[in-house]
């Protein structure tokens, strides 16, 4: 296959790639701007003869050949897609339009990496792709352009016969994520501060670690990744949309006990203001992926977060204290 995977150059992105080229038959070009995401990430397969790196912003038309396109090009943290909410919406409007566009010249399959944040502050729990959802209009950039990539997703399918997939990814954490990334657990000169949402000691969330690359890790557990499902809904013959997530719940207040427990004893808890619009409690329903994908996420919090610190420490060049 000749793979396109724009935003290959961010968190989830440099992941996929890393899989896609595993296959010796696949060729991959990757699509970034780098607004969030880094060459860093990628420098592996930098001068690779099966691997192409373009610059390239997709709300500007894209004029290549490939089989397939994984179109997950989008700043996904709040501190990020905040920072230009109209180039957030023009990237998910127009970008995928773009996708769409060169999927319909080429005959090529695009997935598009959707997000929870479609079901907006649900009063379904927990949450069915069934389910419309309760998202604020007038609210969050990152979830109306969400909402309009996938309705022009299925727009074209159904007026163009464009072979689709839409995932909605839940939240996810892992090696590679951007260290001011801002969401859930974030790091401040690998204190690992935890900030903790005002007046939600019950807030719930589920967080999905991601595929972590390591040598020491097993077959099983890098299967069973964020990146696993994305491929299996790539290759199946379901459009979706489809949950990828975790459902199992924790409250923050446990997260940043489990926190303090397996990183750092000294860690200091703030309560601060919750983002306007955030969901107040959100858990998936991944039926589907079980059913479809024969997918589900096998890691647990207390493994991953030790393998995340040391991925930051790491980047950071910062030895844990003994």
């Amino acid at each position: 296959m000749r793979i396109l995977v724009t935003g290959g150059a961010g968190f989830i992105g440099s992941h996929l790639v890393d899989r896609l080229m595993e296959n010796e038959k696949n060729e991959v070009i990757v699509a970034d701007n780098y607004f969030t995401g880094s060459k860093d990430n990628l420098k592996k397969w930098i001068g690779h003869p099966r691997f192409e790196l373009i610059r390239h912003d997709v709300t500007e038309p894209l004029l290549i050949e490939v089989d397939q396109i994984y179109h997950l090009a989008c700043p996904a943290s709040p501190i990020f897609y905040k920072y230009n909410p109209v180039k957030t919406i023009k990237t998910n409007v127009i970008g995928t339009l773009n996708m769409l566009g060169l999927a319909k010249r080429v005959g090529a399959r695009i997935l598009l990496t959707s997000t929870s944040e479609v079901y907006g502050d649900p009063l379904v729990h927990p949450q069915p792709e069934s389910y419309w959802g309760n998202v604020n209009p007038i609210g969050s950039c990152y979830d109306e352009g969400k909402r309009v990539a996938e309705t022009l997703m299925f727009d074209y399918h159904r007026q163009h016969g464009i072979e689709i997939r839409i995932a909605r990814i839940f939240n996810t954490y892992g090696p590679r994520m951007n260290i001011d990334d801002g969401r859930v657990s974030k790091v401040q000169e690998l204190k690992l501060e935890v900030s903790v949402m005002s007046l939600t000691w019950y807030i719930s969330y589920n967080l999905c670690i991601f595929e972590l690359l390591l040598p020491e890790c097993d077959y099983d557990f890098y299967e069973m990744s964020q990146v696993d499902g994305l491929i299996r809904l790539m290759e199946g013959p379901n459009t979706g949309p489809i949950n990828l997530g975790n459902p199992g719940e924790f409250t923050m207040i446990e997260l940043a006990e489990t926190v303090k427990e397996l990183i750092n004893p000294d860690v200091e808890i703030k309560m601060v203001e919750n983002t306007p619009d955030d969901p107040r409690q959100r858990k998936p329903d991944i039926t589907k992926a079980k059913e479809l994908l024969g997918w589900e996420p096998k890691v647990k919090l207390r493994d991953g977060l030790p393998l995340m610190e040391e991925n930051f420490r790491l980047r950071l060049g910062v030895d844990k204290k003994k």
